[in-house]
């Protein structure tokens, strides 16, 4: 599990663990707990959201670790301002992954998915919370095994990615067609600045 740190944002926002699963077994039972948990009452109902209080990304569709950490700061940032798109942090990474600005399409393509098998767990949270807290609980949450970051690529749909950012058709990314790594890299290099641009584009 993987840490960031944001010293300049509110203390309750302040910290991001985040973790890759593989081989993950149980997307679609944890995507009906997600769905239920959002309208269950009473303290039962609030241990559930605070169990799978997480942002369950479809690691497909992520081309690199700096691709979800540039997802990860906007979504901080737009919370720290009050500017959420979206009803929380988590979900707001959703959104910023997504290259539109339409909120249910964006949690439908990089939220988890009956066929899901690999997930991005991301955490956001204040320093009380510990890693060890936070590793129980998204193990608890996923049935899958977890991987170092750096393994991203080997499950990263790069024809979907393409596919969804509409970059089948863009010159630069044609011109690479055969050079399989110089042409992954401009994809990943694309997608990310896309990200950091979104709120400026918004």
């Amino acid at each position: 599990m993987e840490s960031l740190a944001f010293p300049h944002v509110p203390l309750e926002l302040s910290v991001c663990h985040m973790a890759l699963y593989t081989g993950v077994t149980n997307a679609a039972a944890l995507r009906k707990r997600i769905v239920a948990a959002a309208t269950a009452e009473g303290a039962s109902g609030d241990a559930e959201r605070e169990a799978i209080d997480f942002a369950f990304v479809d690691a497909r569709l992520v081309t690199s670790r700096l691709h979800l950490q540039t997802a990860v700061h906007q979504a901080v940032l737009a919370a720290a301002r009050g500017a959420l798109r979206t009803k929380t942090v988590h979900s707001e990474i959703l959104f910023m992954l997504n290259p539109t600005n339409n909120i249910s399409e964006a949690i439908r393509r990089y939220g988890v998915t009956d066929a899901s098998t690999a997930l991005l767990v991301v955490r956001i949270h204040g320093p009380d919370l510990l890693e060890e807290q936070i590793q129980t609980a998204a193990d608890a949450a996923v049935a899958g095994i977890m991987r170092p970051m750096a393994d991203l690529a080997e499950v990263s749909d790069w024809a979907a990615v393409k596919k969804y950012h509409k970059l089948n058709g863009e010159p630069a990314v044609q011109r690479l067609k055969g050079d399989v790594v110089a042409e992954c890299r401009l994809v990943d290099n694309i997608v990310t600045s896309t990200v950091a641009a979104k709120t400026v584009l918004a």
